[in-house]
């Protein structure tokens, strides 16, 4: 099916044999299916914003304020990560037993609570206590991007992905712009002093988190077929679906026909590129009995985690997304350090752009992904060679930046802007790969994948910590990693050899 513009207003065409959607109804709130994609976004966004507040007021307000030395700050970057680490391998499990949408509205009410104690903070232990727990936010990418794996088409959902990842991200960025504009405002229009100010400011977060978690519970649904509990009614019925828990994954486009008779259920003579890639003449059916999510035993589970092409996706997304925070927690100072006259609220603004750059990058990631297989027909080696690509060029300008350390802002600008595009791209690329790769434990591997990240993440800021301020020298090393990390996976299949839809 091609696009049509008229397909960002209109309700999606749906498939009736998962009753996923085609098309992705940006512009439509009135959709059950644009509402999920609305909510998935914005509810990440809300989450990214709070997560991420601290680095911009961090690097002098909150520093001076609470007389933090560089290692305290460079800590508590470090802990606001790992909190994150583990709530997203939590979260992954969440999802597939409570479903996504109940996960994320629960990490939602649970990460307004200690932010709106920003407040309270009197030394570094308080910004330590906070800061972790605060990095409960950072778990809600796992069912933002399950929820939307489960309502929107094989053809269509790495587009899917990508945008709800890459438009929450964005948070990472308007924060820059957000929290100093707060604090300027409260010192300069309401005479606070620093002191108080900073402190307010965190609860207009709160006030997002909190009204985001209340309506995502009442205007939305957690499945197309709608509650949880009758996530199975998403599938055909027969003998053979008896087990079957939920659907996730995706199925191949064909015709719009409500039923299936029950010879056409099986087929034989299945080539391995169509085991592979689930298309030919493997039957819808088997498509969906393979694909839906079971309750794994541990043994099942542990061979999810420990297949190749899980790893291989951990290995892309410590990379892309673990050096993506680490850069976001730094830039803002690394700016401050090259362009002393830019102050904190100017180099937070062009720390910004950094994040910002989500707003096109992921999405364009996961949709040039989407488009490599449509154009291959279905050959997912395109998608993931699409992830080593960026992810090797991103790791070049990041040895490039590292190497020069420029002292020109426009020099700067560009060539962090060049890097945070390959970088993010390598995101939204990653995610579009996943939906395919064991889809029957979709929450399973999607927690385990966007934990890796902030492993990364955790990893990159301990080697920022020892390296002090020497940023640039950082810049390259990651780079380095970067680079080994991909042509060290690049040989893995995209899929388990024999697998048939999600098995």
């Amino acid at each position: 099916m091609g696009f049509e513009l008229k397909q960002l207003w209109s309700a999606p065409e749906i498939n009736p044999y998962n009753k996923k959607a085609k098309s992705i109804p940006i512009f439509n709130p009135v959709d059950k299916y644009g509402r999920v994609f609305f909510f998935s976004w914005m509810g990440f966004f809300i989450a990214f914003w709070s997560w991420y507040a601290f680095p911009p007021l961090l690097t002098l307000t909150i520093k001076k304020d609470l007389h933090l030395s560089q290692v305290e700050t460079s800590n508590s970057n470090i802990i606001a990560l790992t909190a994150t680490l583990i709530v997203r391998l939590i979260s992954g499990p969440m999802c597939d037993k409570f479903g996504p949408r109940l996960t994320f509205a629960s990490l939602l009410i649970l990460g307004a609570i200690p932010s709106v104690l920003a407040g309270t903070i009197k030394n570094a232990a308080g910004l330590y206590c906070i800061r972790f727990f605060v990095g409960i936010l950072g778990g809600t990418f796992v069912p933002c991007q399950v929820w939307t794996t489960g309502f929107f088409d094989r053809n269509i959902v790495g587009t899917a992905n990508a945008l709800v990842g890459g438009w929450g991200n964005s948070g990472g960025g308007i924060t820059y712009f957000a929290m100093p504009a707060l604090f300027d405002s409260l010192v300069h229009n309401s005479g606070l002093t620093p002191h108080v100010a900073w402190r307010v400011s965190f609860v207009v977060p709160f006030i997002l988190i909190t009204v985001t978690a209340i309506a995502m519970l009442f205007l939305t649904e957690d499945t197309p077929t709608g509650r949880w509990a009758d996530r199975q009614s998403a599938v055909p019925h027969d003998t053979h679906t008896a087990t079957i828990v939920s659907t996730t994954g995706g199925l191949a486009d064909k015709p719009s026909s409500a039923s299936v008779s029950s010879t056409d259920e099986k087929k034989v003579g299945v080539s391995p590129a169509e085991l592979e890639t689930g298309a030919g003449d493997v039957t819808i059916i088997d498509e969906v009995q393979h694909e839906v999510i079971q309750a794994p035993t541990f043994k099942e589970a542990m061979n999810v985690i420990l297949s190749m092409q899980t790893l291989t996706l951990c290995a892309g997304y410590v990379f892309s997304f673990g050096a993506e925070l680490a850069i976001n927690s730094i830039l803002g100072a690394y700016y401050l350090k090259n362009f002393k006259t830019l102050g904190q609220t100017m180099s937070g603004r062009w720390a910004a752009m950094f994040g910002l750059l989500n707003v096109v990058s992921r999405p364009f990631g996961g949709f040039f992904g989407d488009c490599l297989y449509k154009w291959t027909k279905g050959n997912l080696w395109a998608k993931k060679i699409w992830i080593h690509f960026v992810g090797i060029v991103a790791g070049a300008f990041l040895i490039i930046i590292g190497q020069l350390d420029p002292h020109n802002l426009g020099t700067m600008i560009g060539l962090v802007a060049i890097m945070a595009m390959f970088m993010e791209a390598g995101n939204g690329a990653n995610f579009a790969l996943v939906p395919h790769v064991h889809p029957h434990a979709n929450g399973i591997v999607s927690g385990l994948i966007g934990a890796s990240g902030n492993f990364g993440g955790v990893i990159f800021a301990i080697i920022f910590r020892y390296n002090g301020k020497n940023y640039s020298r950082v810049f390259w090393i990651i780079g380095v990693i970067a680079i080994a990390l991909n042509l060290a996976f690049i040989w893995v299949r995209p899929l388990p050899r024999g697998q048939i839809g999600g098995r």
